[in-house]
């Protein structure tokens, strides 16, 4: 957790130096400083968890990034600097957080350790450059080419330092977690730098009136983000909901299929899934054993791991044309027809959903001391039965959750 520590610090010593110089000399220009600080708060307090989780406040980013390239307000030379700049962008900031900390939802301290160590970046590479008065060509193409690349350096900054953070969190390998941040920049990501640019450029000509003009778009893109992830969020929980046909039926025991896809999604990020990945692997998890419809009497315990592999993958067979039918990704499909194959055949995703689901059922029968004794039988069975990879992933899980493992063979 050093790295998490050293951002998080390094982000507070920034803030209060920024407050301490503003407090010190006072604001320049204080109604842009208020201007700027009204449309990040706004931003802030629309702030809602996006698609994979994220926390996205694309209204603030842009106003706060717009803010730190301001080189000019309406035809005159703009006086803040790049401590103004982090203060006024922390304090709006801190109050658009307010009601998120009172509902005790979101990463809020992580979300403003971002803000914060971003901003300054922007600011940093820009006003000393502005200030200094630059080529005399930028003041044209070049000039908003200038900003542009700015925001996209500044945007890829923002996205290693997000995956940075969440690796020092909760260890998951910081690859895919880098990739998954680079893949959400083409959306709202875009729109952001967009507006910041255009933001940056409009106040430089006409003033505080372009703002709300400017703002009126994103708002709009914000909305149709926030609706796409509402839509996602049903979809899924269409997935779950079918997924508990099963234990309805009495084939699986209650909350069997949500516990194996909670800890597959986790494997698969210990082996480094991407987002993609983990959304089908998740919706495979949860649909794994919706095949068992198809028989009469239910299995004893709900274990299938005892079986005839025919069984097994009759089973598999008939719950991969069920998920077909419901018109879910085809690739879930796969995972949950694959399962009985031989792993060394299995996808990567086929592979874990089996793992995890023989671990689950094995630790629902051991009783006392089932997971080392589970995880063992596991152990056992890779010349066989299950990825040897995969079961050392879901070993390496399970010891972050304080369990005592026995050494490897």
């Amino acid at each position: 957790m050093s790295l998490l520590v050293l951002l998080r610090s390094g982000a507070l010593l920034l803030t209060l130096l920024a407050l301490a110089h503003t407090l010190w000399h006072g604001l320049d220009e204080p109604g842009v400083a208020l201007a700027f600080g009204v449309l990040v708060l706004v931003g802030e307090l629309s702030r809602w968890r996006g698609a994979e989780g994220r926390e996205v406040a694309p209204l603030g980013a842009a106003g706060a990034l717009a803010y730190a390239l301001l080189g000019e307000n309406g035809g005159r030379a703009a006086g803040h600097g790049v401590f103004q700049i982090v203060a006024v962008v922390v304090a709006a900031a801190l109050l658009g957080c307010v009601p998120h900390v009172a509902r005790g939802c979101g990463s809020t301290v992580d979300h403003l350790t971002r803000r914060v160590l971003t901003v300054a970046f922007a600011a940093l590479c820009f006003q000393p450059l502005y200030d200094r008065g630059g080529p005399p060509e930028w003041h044209g193409p070049s000039y908003v080419l200038l900003l542009v690349a700015l925001l996209v350096v500044t945007a890829l900054c923002d996205a290693v330092l997000a995956a940075a953070m969440a690796h020092a969190r909760t260890r998951w390998p910081f690859g895919p977690l880098l990739r998954d941040e680079l893949r959400a920049l083409p959306g709202i990501g875009s729109a952001v730098c967009a507006t910041g640019v255009v933001m940056a450029l409009a106040v430089g000509v006409v003033g505080l009136w372009a703002l709300p003009v400017f703002s009126l778009p994103l708002l709009l893109a914000q909305l149709s983000f926030r609706r796409y992830t509402a839509v996602r969020a049903t979809y899924r929980q269409t997935i779950a909901s079918l997924a508990r046909a099963t234990e309805i039926a009495g084939h699986t025991p209650p909350g069997h299929a949500r516990r194996v896809a909670v800890l597959s999604r986790a494997v698969g990020r210990e082996l480094g899934l991407g987002e993609p990945e983990l959304t089908v692997l998740e919706y495979a998890a949860l649909m794994h054993d919706i095949g068992r419809l198809s028989l009469v009497d239910p299995v004893p315990a709900g274990a299938t791991a005892g079986l005839p592999a025919a069984e097994q993958r009759r089973i598999a067979l008939l719950g991969g044309e069920v998920v077909r039918r419901t018109g879910v990704d085809t690739e879930v499909a796969v995972v949950v027809e694959r399962q009985a194959d031989p792993y060394r055949e299995q996808p990567v995703g086929a592979r874990i959903v089996r793992a995890v689901n023989a671990y689950e059922e094995k630790v629902r029968a051991a009783g006392p001391g089932g997971p080392l004794r589970a995880l063992e039988e596991l152990r056992l069975g890779t010349a066989r039965d299950y990825h040897p990879e995969v079961v050392e992933s879901l070993a390496r899980v399970l010891s972050r959750d304080c369990l005592t493992l026995p050494e490897v063979g």
